[in-house]
């Protein structure tokens, strides 16, 4: 039975969100935006043209692991989220209960996509304090926000640890697109904070022995430090982008489970 507190939290949320006031878009994003609406409009879309993206972008990350590809697929995921919408919502679609295990995973993944776009805000926090430090010279603090850095990385790491991976039902092509999309999303969201974790490395080594000697270093770092706040920005943003798309499919799917 299907919980309708949950569709009237997930419809309240939609409500709110599409209210909110929009931010200056980052770079990044309005590259994507650009490329984007540069695409030519196309009928809805069915189930093997959403395959053949899901293997497109699972090939596209495989060959580029860089953040700002993370960036870039988390984006395209929320888009592929769009056409998988769009299927199961077609009056033609008998897939119904087959989709009733989905709910369990649509909640699992929206919820790892959730922390992590806390923790993306939480890291981006940290750079702003460690580059403060840095101007100021301040030793201990540089020394304790790299820790503080290094403490969160780890904690989510063990974030994936704890994400259980279901089988796929047999005979139906839907719910095995919606264990892919699943899969990829939670692989972009780890090589995520892959790359972030090893971003300190840099600092670790030349912030607190090089930094207080030479001027240059403090630039140099300071430069480094501030493409590192803007790329976790574009990772947060991407991961919110995904997390909207998530909410849609889970309202989607309670609706369809209740009616």
């Amino acid at each position: 039975m299907v919980d309708t507190s949950n569709q009237k939290s997930l419809l309240l949320y939609l409500l709110l969100s599409s209210s909110t006031i929009q931010r200056k878009p980052s770079r990044s994003e309005m590259a994507f935006h650009l490329r984007s609406i540069s695409l030519p409009s196309r009928p809805q879309a069915n189930e093997a043209e959403v395959e053949q993206e899901l293997l497109s972008l699972e090939a596209s990350i495989s060959s580029s692991t860089t953040i700002g590809t993370m960036c870039d697929g988390l984006r395209r995921l929320g888009d592929i989220y769009n056409g998988v919408e769009e299927i199961i919502g077609l009056p033609s679609n008998q897939v119904g209960k087959m989709l009733n295990g989905e709910m369990d995973s649509s909640l699992e993944l929206l919820d790892l996509c959730s922390i992590m776009q806390e923790i993306f805000v939480e890291m981006k926090a940290i750079i702003q304090e460690l580059q403060a430090a840095l101007r100021k010279g301040d030793d201990a603090a540089v020394q304790a926000n790299i820790l503080s850095y290094t403490r969160l990385a780890k904690k989510a790491k063990k974030l994936f640890k704890k994400t259980t991976k279901k089988a796929t039902s047999a005979g139906c092509r839907m719910v095995m697109l919606f264990t892919k999309a699943r899969e990829i999303s939670v692989s972009l969201l780890e090589s995520s904070v892959h790359l972030l974790s090893k971003e300190i490395d840099m600092p670790k080594q030349s912030l607190v022995s090089k930094v207080f000697h030479k001027k240059k270093a403090v630039v140099c770092e300071e430069d480094l430090l501030q493409e590192l706040e803007c790329s976790i920005g574009d990772l947060e943003n991407a991961a919110g982008h995904l997390f909207r798309k998530l909410v849609h499919i889970r309202v989607s799917l309670l609706n369809i489970l209740s009616s």
